[in-house]
This record gives structure tokens, C-alpha cells and sequence, in this order.
């Protein structure tokens, strides 16, 4: 009897085990979410507006490249003799100098055989089966080859830069403002491509001044791409200058998109975020509210900063963040069979911190990342949590 009491209590103890561990079973959603991302000088919608003034030494245009083309053919037709006159010279320079080179093997021939003779013939047999033996070596004789008449080739456009100012300026692009008003002034200023030789290799710098005036006020005055960068491994005379000229100048102008954008314009930003949460009904019936409050109003979030349903969405998932804070306030860290433990704890922690990082307020994503850290004696984490919380943690520290 005795026995039969002892394996029902062992029972019992191990169901309530099993119900403790199912009543604690984390599932977890992705949401793909997309909202924009305000600048550092954030503005009213009216006066989200610019122009771009640029000014730059391009100034070249498909016909001036033609021109040139046929210029540089015409000349080359008539240097033409010159060209076969200089490389018959040459010929006969070539063969002169083979003369030489075969005198000179002949002697050189002749030295080898007069030593070689005077050695022994067990020697001589010796350094023959080896291959030592002197050889005459009469180098080719040089071949003339008569160079081609001129060829006319239409040029490569794509190798140059057929840009002026104004083109320049339409290039400009500050994403969630628009052109034509002038609530900011933005002057550019680039200099030409300059390339410079070190070490058999080319670099180039391309010094650009940006300066922006917001209501006529100045807010910046800045320069890039003073110092120079490694564009080839090759040297400048073994380069397709106006194509690397081309690509260099590309990249400054990306370069300024995304500097005005960051500093100045909306983006729209594609962000997933992970929510974890326990479907389990009673004592996490809350938690499962916070959870519907959250991912449905999440997947509501529209990219305009000014839409009435953000706000709406926004307002309803503070519903849910209220929750997980509340029920934080709750936990029995050092029981581990309660309903509300540490492991609840760490998964609304792990909530807080991406949400608040997706929504881009790492200040609120810190403040629960120090919480998380206090309680971290009676939380347990696994090696895959570990390695998210250190890039949770980078990425609240992250300087933009």
C-alpha cells in the first residue's frame, strides 16, 4: 500500500512538472513591418521641400565626344606615314641590334669551345651527356610587321561623363522630400576626378563641398572625399580614365543621397521583428491579449509618418507593451514553478528590447536591456539567446 501511495505521489509530482513546462511553452512569430524613418532635423510635412544648386567643371555632351573622335581619327590618318616611317626606323634599329647579339653569341660560342677542347676527353664526354656541352644560340632574327592604316570606331559613351550642372542636380535625391520648393537650399560643390600614382597603383580623390541652408539659415558646410582612395591596382597610364573618372563620380553622388537622406529625408525601413509569446489559456490569458495587441497592430503600420492608422496602430500596441510591464512587475524570479517566472520574464525582456529596436527607440530598448542584466543571477540563457543579447547590446550602442 505503502508503495502504491509512493509511485502515485511520484506521478502526480512529475504531471505537475509536465504542466508547469507545457504552461511555459514559448512559441514565436516574424513580422515583416515597414515604416519611415525620421531624420535628424525632422520638419513638417509643408515644408518638406529642397533645390539643388551644383556646380562642377562637367560640361560635356555626346556630340563633343563624337567630335573629338573624328578630330583624333583625322589626325591619325594623317600621321599615318610618320607612324610607318618611325616603325620601319625602328625595324632597322632591331635588326642592327640582332647583328650584334649574334656576333656576340658566336664569340661567346667561340670561348666555351676553346676552354671545352682543352679538357680531358673522360670530361668532355661527361659535361655532353649532362648537356653542358657548348651551344650556339643565335637569337630569332626580328620580323617587320607594317602598321595598321587607322580605323574609325564609333566611342564607347558609356565610358564618359555626359553630365552638366543641371544634370548633376537632377541626380540629387533626398528620399521623403520634394523637389522644387526651397525650404532647404543645398549648394554643391565638386571639384574633377584627380588620380594619382603610389606604388604602381592609382588613387583618386574627388573633393566635394556640401553646404545646406534650412529657411535660409545655414545648417551645414562640409567636405568629402578630400583624401585620396585606391580606385585600381593598376597604374594611372594603364587605366580607362574617363570610365574610372565615371564610376568615381557615381560614387560620390551616392554618397551624397544617402548623407542628405540620413540627415535630412524620410526613409522608408523594412524591419522583421520576432515576437515571442505563450498561447497557453488561464493564468497566461493576458499575455495572449498583449500578444494579439501587438503583432496584429504591428502588421498595420503603414510607411507615412503622418497616417491616422499609425497612430491608431501605435496607440493599440501600447496596450500590449502595457502588459508585458505589468506582468514584469509580477515575476517570482526564484520560483521556478510559478506561472509568472524567470523564464516568462526573459522572453517579455527579449520582447521589449527588439520591439523598441525595430521601432527605432533604443533609448526605451536600453532601459530594458539594464532591467534584463539585473535579473540575470536567476535568468537562464541558452547559447543562442547569449549571442542575441550581445547583439542587441551592440546594436542599442551603435553610433548612426
Amino acid at each position: 500500500m505503502m508503495k502504491l501511495i509512493t509511485q502515485l505521489l511520484s506521478f502526480l509530482s512529475l504531471s505537475l512538472f509536465l504542466n508547469t513546462v507545457d504552461a511555459q511553452s514559448i512559441n514565436s512569430e516574424n513580422v515583416d513591418i515597414q515604416l519611415i524613418q525620421s531624420p535628424k532635423l525632422s520638419v513638417t510635412t509643408e515644408l518638406r521641400n529642397y533645390k539643388v544648386t551644383v556646380t562642377s567643371p562637367y560640361n560635356l555632351t555626346a556630340e563633343d565626344i563624337t567630335r573629338q573622335s573624328k578630330a583624333d581619327h583625322q589626325k591619325a590618318l594623317a600621321d599615318y606615314g610618320k607612324t610607318v616611317t618611325e616603325s620601319e626606323k625602328e625595324y632597322q634599329q632591331k635588326l642592327k641590334d640582332h647583328d650584334e647579339e649574334v656576333k656576340k653569341a658566336k664569340e661567346k660560342y667561340d670561348l666555351e669551345m676553346t676552354e671545352f677542347k682543352k679538357l680531358t676527353l673522360l670530361e668532355r664526354l661527361s659535361m655532353t651527356d649532362q648537356g653542358k656541352n657548348p651551344k650556339l644560340a643565335i637569337p630569332a632574327k626580328p620580323e617587320y610587321y607594317k602598321p595598321a592604316p587607322p580605323v574609325y570606331r564609333e566611342p564607347n559613351l558609356n565610358d564618359y561623363i555626359i553630365v552638366d550642372n543641371a544634370v548633376l542636380a537632377s541626380q540629387i535625391n533626398i528620399e521623403g522630400l520634394k523637389k522644387g520648393g526651397n525650404y532647404f537650399d543645398i549648394l554643391i560643390d565638386m571639384q574633377a576626378v584627380h588620380f594619382q600614382d603610389n606604388a604602381g597603383q592609382t588613387y583618386a580623390n574627388q573633393p566635394t563641398k556640401i553646404i545646406v541652408k534650412q529657411a535660409g539659415v545655414e545648417k551645414a558646410n562640409v567636405s568629402f572625399f578630400n583624401e585620396f582612395e585606391f580606385v585600381s591596382s593598376s597604374p594611372t597610364n594603364n587605366i580607362n580614365r574617363p570610365l574610372e573618372e565615371k564610376r568615381y563620380l557615381n560614387k560620390v553622388i551616392t554618397f551624397i543621397n544617402q548623407f542628405l537622406t540620413e540627415t535630412y529625408g524620410y526613409r522608408t525601413v523594412k524591419r522583421t521583428v520576432k515576437i515571442l509569446s505563450v498561447k497557453n489559456k488561464g493564468a497566461y490569458d493576458e499575455l495572449e491579449r498583449a500578444d494579439i495587441y501587438i503583432t496584429t497592430n504591428l502588421k498595420k503600420l503603414q510607411a507615412d509618418s503622418d497616417s491616422t492608422v499609425n497612430t491608431v496602430a501605435f496607440t493599440n500596441m501600447q496596450k500590449g507593451i502595457d502588459i508585458w510591464i505589468q506582468t514584469l512587475q509580477k515575476i517570482e524570479y526564484k520560483n521556478s514553478k510559478a506561472d509568472l517566472n524567470a523564464k516568462i520574464a526573459k522572453f517579455i525582456f527579449f520582447n521589449l528590447m527588439r520591439l523598441n529596436l525595430a521601432l527605432n527607440k533604443k533609448s526605451e530598448a536600453e532601459k530594458y536591456l539594464n532591467q534584463l542584466q539585473e535579473n540575470l543571477v536567476d535568468i537562464k540563457l541558452s547559447n543562442d539567446e547569449e549571442k542575441e543579447l550581445d547583439a542587441i547590446e551592440k546594436e542599442i550602442y551603435k553610433k548612426n
